[in-house]
């Protein structure tokens, strides 16, 4: 067992390893923070927990077919947990299985050929956190607003799921771009970069954005990096976490985690959100992982929002 896994206790199941037990401290400390027993409901609002997870699509194949993987990502969802999830390649049933093992969740999405076809980038979030406002989608090819459009040598559909969501505890509103670019083609992957970017620079510049999603391109350099995170774009939670897991590749290929190896799944943000920690998330039970990629969690909170401006 690779040592960046712990063993963490799961609800009622014997067996199931987990690698999430530091994250989940770092959360229930920060909930307790937010909570302390007699205090006024004036503390900061607890920190928002969001993950960015490939599902792998719903294979019906041994090993690893989605039956055999279903209850490990309940087990890991049950644990975290997560205030905001965005999946990728999740099939229509597929989503709708997980939906049923939120119960304290609602999602947005569409398949990327249209209605329940093809593989959905979806979001999940807690009903009693997020109230959605706004939602679309849009897809990566020259064609945005047309579904199932291709244009830049991909011949897989790519697309992007946005949600405006305002948060129920603050007031304050925020946007989730959840997306998966091309596993091939190089010039595919930042023209949906640029696009990505566009898309974002132009919603209000006040209010912050939360990207996520299966970039299938290195984190901390490269043409596609650059073109979203920098001065004028977007920020890696992973670079300004206050606390960090172990840097492990996230695909695996059901190999176990592998530190040092590329991090193609990210967790970008703009505006007020401190990331107070992150993780690459190695859980298996009984040996079987639940998705060929590694779940990334980072705990956000918001900063102090700017005072308003004196009236004259």
């Amino acid at each position: 067992m690779h040592r960046g896994e712990r063993i963490m206790r799961a609800r009622g199941r014997a067996g199931v390893r987990r690698g999430a037990r530091w994250l989940w401290g770092v959360l229930l400390g920060a909930l307790a923070a937010g909570n302390s027993a007699g205090a006024e409901p004036v503390a900061p609002a607890a920190p928002l927990t969001v993950m960015t997870f490939n599902l792998r699509y719903a294979s019906p194949r041994p090993p690893n077919s989605w039956a055999e993987r279903r209850p490990v990502t309940k087990a890991l969802l049950e644990t975290l947990q997560p205030d905001i999830i965005g999946t990728q390649e999740g099939l229509w049933q597929q989503v709708k299985e997980i939906a049923s093992d939120l119960p304290h969740h609602a999602w947005i999405g569409l398949g990327r050929e249209g209605g329940s076809r093809g593989e959905f980038m979806a979001v999940y979030y807690r009903r009693e956190r997020l109230e959605p406002l706004a939602f679309d989608h849009f897809w990566l090819s020259d064609t945005p607003s047309l579904i199932g459009s291709t244009s830049w040598g991909n011949e897989t559909v790519r697309m992007v799921t946005w949600v405006k969501f305002r948060d129920l505890q603050t007031g304050r509103l925020l946007y989730c771009f959840n997306t998966h670019f091309d596993h091939r083609e190089q010039g595919s992957r930042e023209k949906s970069a640029g696009l990505v970017a566009e898309r974002i620079a132009g919603l209000e510049p006040d209010l912050p954005v939360i990207l996520m999603g299966d970039f299938n391109s290195a984190a901390g350099s490269g043409s596609v990096y650059e073109r979203l995170v920098g001065p004028d774009g977007l920020t890696d939670t992973w670079t300004t976490a206050a606390r960090r897991g172990p840097a492990i590749g996230t695909f695996h290929n059901y190999a176990g985690p592998r530190e040092g190896a590329s991090r193609i799944d990210w967790i970008l943000t703009r505006g007020p959100l401190a990331c107070q920690a992150t993780e690459v998330v190695t859980f298996s039970a009984n040996g079987q992982y639940p998705s060929d990629h590694f779940p990334v969690v980072a705990t956000l909170a918001w900063e102090p929002a700017a005072p308003a401006p004196a009236t004259p």
